[in-house]
């Protein structure tokens, strides 16, 4: 297949406010080139919306009929991300005939690994078929049920994309692998052959930025200023990093509030800040233990590559050399939308889009609906 510009979406489940949205030209195996990105912003309206829907579904946790939000807040912000859709294609000097799929990821409002004794299960909101109907665009949208119904855990679906990402840097000797911090941590290994590896590592933003919003400090710690200025509560540390999940081998999966910020109770706000982006930065190093090399440096996207006192932290609790995404020329802002750009590709031409590396998949996967 001849690449093809695709545009990915993606809002995470902290709930910045912001629609990523992302042009790449991509045949779904390699990266052909880059096109136009922008952060679309909510209205307050939907952010406050989102966040009512997200502690709804927390009540819900899939036991009985779904939350009459669910489909005001689906209709909404498919409405909205669609805007957001055909205002790229205008800027990018394109039209949406030009456009060979879209890649709509929707909203996260509950993720459940699977146990032993039941398969797991997920909730994104996001109608595909209004948004093929309001942008005349091919949609390809939902890319985590087929996986979850499988057995698999769903997540993290970015493995395909990062290692196309280290293919075009030539990090093709597993002594690089991608970090992505955003409400959760992921890793992506890859040994440059056959072994690709995926899997959350612990939370990243969610628990710190909670923190802080419970104490009427705004939205988040910004710059890592009160991480930087807190001390550690090591014997809290300690026991934290003991969580069964750190240790259990992968594949595995978290949902955004699986890890709360009451693990913070009782601190201070530089403590308390200070204390949870130590456990982030330790459960990443935990997490590089568990792969089959344990790699030299982390290329970090997502949101929590911004955070200096987390990229400060991960060389000295992590045991790795950290470097932003910039630093290798990828747009790190733009790689969630990106990898669901890819995806979309794949799905459009019916490839796997998840493993048993990836998410314990029980073989290689297609997935995602498309509504065209």
């Amino acid at each position: 297949m001849q690449p093809t510009w695709a545009i990915g979406l993606m809002t995470g489940t902290v709930l910045d406010g912001n629609i990523d949205v992302a042009l790449l030209r991509s045949d779904g195996e390699s990266v052909d080139s880059f096109g136009a990105y922008t952060l679309a912003p909510y209205p307050q309206s939907i952010r406050d919306l989102l966040e009512e829907t997200l502690a709804q579904a927390r009540v819900w946790n899939f036991e009985g009929p779904e939350p009459a939000i669910f489909a005001e807040a689906e209709d909404a912000l498919t409405r909205a991300q669609s805007a957001a859709v055909l205002d790229l294609v205008k800027q990018a000097g394109l039209m949406p005939q030009d456009i060979g799929i879209i890649g709509f990821h929707g909203q996260s409002v509950l993720h459940r690994a699977p146990q032993p004794e039941r398969i797991g299960a997920t909730r994104q909101l996001g109608n595909g078929a209004l948004m093929h109907e309001l942008t005349g665009i091919k949609v390809a949208y939902d890319f985590r049920s087929a996986d979850v119904r499988a057995g698999g855990q769903g997540a993290p679906l970015a493995a395909l994309y990062h290692q196309a990402l280290l293919r075009k840097i030539g990090a093709t000797d597993g002594k690089t692998a991608v970090l992505n911090l955003g409400g959760v941590a992921n890793v992506t290994f890859w040994d440059g052959k056959d072994i690709l590896v995926a899997f959350d590592t612990g939370p990243a933003n969610a628990p710190i930025n909670d923190f802080i919003k419970g104490l009427g400090l705004g939205d988040m710690d910004r710059d890592g200023a009160r991480a930087l200025r807190g001390t550690v509560d090591e014997a809290r540390l300690k026991t934290l990093l003991t969580h069964p999940y750190l240790s259990a081998p992968y594949p595995k999966s978290l949902d955004r509030f699986d890890f709360l910020s009451t693990m913070a109770d009782g601190l201070n706000a530089d403590d308390g800040a200070a204390t949870l982006t130590a456990f982030t930065t330790g459960a990443v190093g935990k997490a590089l233990d568990l792969l089959p090399q344990r790699p030299e440096k982390l290329v970090v996207c997502g949101g929590g590559r911004h955070n200096p006192a987390i990229m400060k932290m991960l060389p000295d609790r992590a045991g790795v050399v950290a470097v932003p995404a910039e630093a290798v020329g990828w747009r790190g802002d733009a790689i969630e939308a990106e990898c669901f750009a890819f995806l979309a590709v794949r799905v459009l031409r019916g490839l796997p889009i998840s493993f048993p590396t990836t998410t314990g998949a029980p073989h290689p996967l297609t997935g995602g609906v498309l509504a065209a």
